[in-house]
């Protein structure tokens, strides 16, 4: 915990040095030295394979996580853990760890930067469970299990499901059944559901209040209006070949004209401008292996991260986005012609990387899975 040998880190270009600091050469150098090493990457060594993570975004929870197991059959487990600033080591509360019926897909703390909700954790596999963590952080218990299917007790199981950070008393999910369904927490009952692909339903992201993206299996990107529940519109499909899946889907909260897509198995990351449908603004090259996360910056609207089975975490910078769609695809091509972008920043991990979440309350901060291992990183 709190060791730096598993992240080995490259720069692209000059950037703050997360890999490497310079002291002034005398015992206060050393010092500020040991300080800054430890300040840069932390290490958290779970007793299982962990795969669903998400950072805490409250103000009164610094560095605060959750991470569940990845393990076949029906056992596994979720955990709340924090770094001890004071140490230098992140650690497990056993009051807040908890059985988890099937691996859970993803997590997510509720977004309440200010406090102003209950403390409460959602997660997604068979169903849908919304979790309370007790004020004082002695407990946490089951607050809502909640089934989309109206029809019998079992539902199609969630691959995913986006926290409305505009609203929330909205969750929305999205299920193998080729559904999507939106929540009202409060009132633990189904706000909206709709069949919203012709195969599975991989991702869901909110893009605002009452609108929401989805990618599925049938290959495409489908952006939802609440206010028009009878239409959707295709904004990407998949091309090489026609119809491939994609599994993960992020929308820029900073500009929401922005959003990016991960084809299956392959390592490459489309980035889309939803006000012109069909052709990606830019493709982004340079993982050696297939891609299994994206995060944009919480605070930058052209930043983004990427990591993957090559084991690595990539930020790239996508300034020449902006601008009218033009200009853009002049600048995107001459970087294409030039053999494309090239990240900013690149970590090379101890083994595939399989989730990235980028700290919302915290920007300089980055947390990885692998395997069984959680690093936070600050970039």
């Amino acid at each position: 915990m709190g060791a730096r040998g598993d992240v080995e880190v490259r720069e692209r270009r000059p950037t703050p040095d997360l890999g490497s600091s310079e002291g002034d050469g005398d015992g206060d150098g050393d010092e500020d030295l040991q300080k800054q090493q430890r300040s840069e990457i932390y290490t958290y060594d779970a007793p299982w394979h962990i795969y669903a993570m998400n950072w805490s975004v409250r103000r009164d929870k610094r560095y605060r996580l959750a991470i569940g197991s990845l393990l076949e059959g029906y056992g596994n487990r979720m955990e709340i853990v924090q770094l001890d600033e004071a140490s230098g080591e992140i650690r497990s509360d056993p009051a807040l760890c908890i059985e988890h019926p099937f691996p859970p897909t993803k997590t997510m703390f509720v977004p309440d930067r200010e406090c102003l909700r209950p403390d409460l954790l959602a997660t997604s596999a068979n169903f849908l469970r919304i979790w309370r963590v007790a004020d004082d952080s002695s407990r946490i218990e089951l607050r809502s299990l909640l089934n989309g299917n109206r029809n019998s007790e079992f539902c199609g199981p969630l691959t995913s499901f986006d926290w409305n950070e505009a609203e929330p008393r909205r969750i929305g999910t999205s299920s193998i059944d080729t559904t999507c369904t939106v929540w009202d927490i409060d009132r633990e009952a189904v706000d909206t559901q709709l069949i919203a692909h012709d195969k599975e339903v991989y991702d869901i992201a909110w893009g605002g209040v009452g609108v929401f993206a989805s990618v599925s299996a049938d290959g495409s990107v489908r952006v939802f209006d609440l206010r028009d529940k009878e239409h959707s519109t295709i904004i990407y499909e998949s091309a090489d070949p026609p119809g491939t899946p994609l599994v993960r889907l992020g929308w820029n909260k900073q500009d929401p004209r922005y959003m990016a897509t991960i084809i299956m198995d392959s390592a490459k990351v489309v980035v889309l401008d939803i006000r012109f449908p069909t052709f990606p603004v830019v493709e982004l090259h340079r993982h050696q292996a297939s891609v299994n996360a994206i995060a944009w910056a919480p605070h930058s609207s052209c930043h983004i991260c990427t990591a993957g089975d090559d084991s690595q975490a990539l930020i790239w910078d996508l300034s020449s986005m902006g601008g009218d769609h033009g200009n853009v695809q002049k600048s995107m091509a001459a970087a294409s012609a030039e053999g494309g972008l090239d990240p900013i920043l690149a970590y090379t991990a101890g083994a595939e990387i399989e989730q990235l979440q980028w700290s919302s309350s915290q920007p300089d901060w980055v947390a990885i899975a692998y395997s069984n291992k959680l690093q936070i990183l600050r970039v």
